[in-house]
């Protein structure tokens, strides 16, 4: 286009996808925050923050200007990131203190949500990538979010609108795994990660669920306690084993060579560390705080990797817009 500068036009052909730079690096920010590096932590946020705000106006923008192609990518599931940053972001700000934020970023998630959910659900098809895992992944960061404020604000109707989000976000996951397309596990680019992460950020909604119904605010019965604790259990157990397959698949088919799809196997690493530091304090297993100091560094190292990919294909992006 006349009068394009090479950055805007590189940052044209940017992905859906990459939204989950965003998810990245919010729940690598709240890992860091949980085990008390504060100043890495706030770093990672304010990056979020400034990518999220970016990938925001292009979104409103996008809109405006092109009311045919916003349609088009609303019916892929990657179009979901952008309610899934929404909330981990919202959970970031939540626990540093500002609920204020962190409760209008809630409400513009659930007004994305329905829609992006039903426009996803129309494309389903068999043989999918790993983004299916979205549509379970936007609703259970709908339920962490909630039940983060929930817990800050000691609000019992939140609690109880992120446990029937939490119970709906478990029944999509099957919905999502029949539709994945399981020769992605060694074909896959990096999204194929997504199948661990939906079960990752699962986990840590039933334990926020936990947390929530702490002596502050109380919302379970023992009955409902001890269903939490074993889903919680079980979706860390399972989200465990689903990773070490994944590693498997990339150790016997390596992939090296970067791709933005490859935020979408951060994500992953960070929320099972987050989730196994918030399950260490949920279900009482003080082992997996220990893991979870260990997941988190191996998130923070991929993390590191990915975004040095980023700038280096950025820049020969760039630089190829210039010359066109």
């Amino acid at each position: 286009m006349p009068g394009t500068s090479p950055l805007r036009a590189w940052w044209a052909q940017r992905p859906p996808a990459a939204g989950a730079a965003v998810m990245a690096t919010g729940i690598v920010s709240l890992g860091l925050y949980l085990t008390g590096y504060e100043v890495l932590s706030l770093i990672a946020l304010a990056l979020s923050c400034v990518a999220w705000a970016a990938l925001a106006v292009d979104f409103v923008a996008g809109m405006l200007r092109d009311r045919e192609r916003w349609p088009a990518e609303a019916r892929r599931p990657d179009a979901l990131t952008a309610v899934a940053a929404t909330t981990v972001l919202g959970t970031r700000i939540s626990v540093l203190g500002g609920h204020t934020l962190a409760a209008v970023l809630l409400a513009l998630a659930s007004v994305l949500w329905p829609v992006l959910l039903f426009l996803a659900g129309r494309g389903l098809r068999r043989r999918m990538p790993g983004t299916v895992f979205l549509i379970c992944v936007a609703t259970q960061g709908l339920a962490v979010l909630g039940a983060t404020l929930a817990a800050a604000e000691s609000t019992a109707w939140l609690a109880h609108t992120a446990l029937v989000l939490f119970w709906l976000g478990l029944a999509l996951y099957p919905v999502a795994l029949a539709r994945f397309d399981a020769r992605q596990l060694l074909d896959g680019a990096g999204d194929h990660w997504v199948l661990a992460g939906a079960l990752a950020i699962s986990a840590l909604a039933g334990a926020k669920l936990i947390t929530a119904g702490g002596p502050a605010l109380y919302l379970w019965n023992e009955d409902d306690k001890d269903v939490l604790h074993s889903v919680t259990v079980g979706l860390l157990a399972l989200d465990l084993a689903c990773c070490a397959v994944l590693v498997l698949a990339e150790m016997v088919r390596p992939r090296p060579r970067y791709d933005v799809r490859r935020w979408s196997t951060v994500f992953p690493m960070g929320m099972t560390a987050v989730a196994s530091l918030a399950g260490a304090a949920a279900v009482g297993t003080r082992w997996l705080w220990g893991l979870g100091h260990v997941l988190l560094w191996v998130a923070v190292a991929a993390w590191l990797a990915v975004a040095a990919g980023a700038v280096v294909t950025a820049r020969a992006g760039i630089r190829a817009a210039g010359r066109a």
